[in-house]
């Protein structure tokens, strides 16, 4: 009997089987005839099963064609290991690019596959994650292949251990290997739903009315209407022909920077449902326009603007306490 803490027969066995580093591997991963494993499906132990029966039957009674069907059978049997293996030697496996998603969403992680023989590679499957999709590839082709996960919690999102798998041509014989690639996204914070209007830029905050600035006439644009904005501002017009509840923007407005901290938001709000928040307001300030600035415990972001700012902000909400920080591809 195996001592406390000692892993069981199986589990070491299993360990065996799937050696492979938890760390990604360098790219290209190329399936060597060493990393790909062979073995029987349900469905082939019964064949062999039913083989064996009618070997006895036709021993029994002395059937000349017994013997020849039986043989002819195991003989494609064992074909069919050949070609199984044969399905996935070779096959050279690169990190492919996944785009970031929110927490809650669901991430597609991209693998490309090359496959450098004149040979057409039907029947192929990956597996991953407890999800799994089904491919092929053509003869000299290289393909994208993604494969849908949940992203469930924010950070760096890896695929970890990946699974490729055969069971061509018969049914009868599954082979397989396991690599560990570099695929990956990041997963920022979930936005808060109903999250409180962005909170005012430090002219707003100098008490009273803030001061009539150049261009506070000059119309910039629409923007979607927020709870806070002043009536006066609302595009009816827009509404009355029956569009979205939307508010004008005007230059003045779009001038003032916005300053978004970690430390301004409520004491009674945790790490998550502070980084939610920031979230949605990142979101909402990349909508009206108006640069800003991001604050966090350790790190900051200086001020600006536009798409490439908002997503280092989330990467910096999606990062935040994490202590092995991966860079997102």
């Amino acid at each position: 009997m195996p001592a406390a803490g000692t892993p069981s027969p199986p589990t070491l066995f299993r360990r065996w089987l799937l050696r492979r580093p938890d760390r990604p591997e360098t790219a290209p991963i190329e399936l060597r005839s060493r990393r790909i494993y062979v073995l029987p499906t349900a469905g082939g132990l019964s064949f062999a099963i039913a083989m064996l029966a009618m070997l006895l039957a036709s021993i029994n009674y002395g059937l000349s064609l017994g013997y020849g069907l039986v043989f002819a059978l195991a003989g494609a049997a064992l074909a069919s290991i050949v070609h199984a293996w044969r399905n996935l030697a070779g096959l050279r496996i690169r990190p492919g690019r996944s785009e970031a998603v929110f927490a809650g969403e669901t991430a597609t992680l991209h693998f490309i596959i090359d496959n450098p023989r004149k040979a057409r590679r039907p029947a192929l499957r990956l597996k991953l994650r407890g999800a799994e999709t089904a491919f092929e590839l053509g003869p000299l082709q290289t393909c994208a292949i993604g494969i849908a996960c949940a992203a469930e919690h924010r950070g760096r999102l890896q695929a970890g251990r990946t699974v490729i798998e055969t069971r061509w041509p018969l049914g009868l014989i599954r082979a397989w290997s396991v690599f560990v690639a570099d695929v990956g996204c990041v997963v920022h914070p979930a936005p808060e739903k109903n999250a409180p209007p962005l909170p005012e830029s430090p002219a707003e905050q100098g008490g009273g009315a803030p001061s009539p600035q150049a261009g506070d006439d000059d119309f910039a644009g629409l923007r979607p209407h927020q709870r806070a904005d002043s009536p006066r501002h609302i595009a009816w017009k827009v509404l009355a022909r029956g569009g979205p509840l939307m508010t004008k923007q005007f230059a003045g407005q779009q001038g003032q920077e916005l300053s978004l901290a970690w430390a301004d938001l409520p004491p009674g709000l945790d790490a998550e449902r502070r980084l939610s928040r920031l979230s949605a307001w990142l979101l909402e300030a990349e909508r009206s326009g108006r640069p800003w600035s991001l604050a966090l415990p350790g790190t900051s972001v200086p001020r600006g603007s536009g798409r490439s700012h908002l997503l280092r902000c989330l990467d910096e909400l999606a990062y935040h306490g994490e202590p092995d920080r991966a860079d997102g591809t």
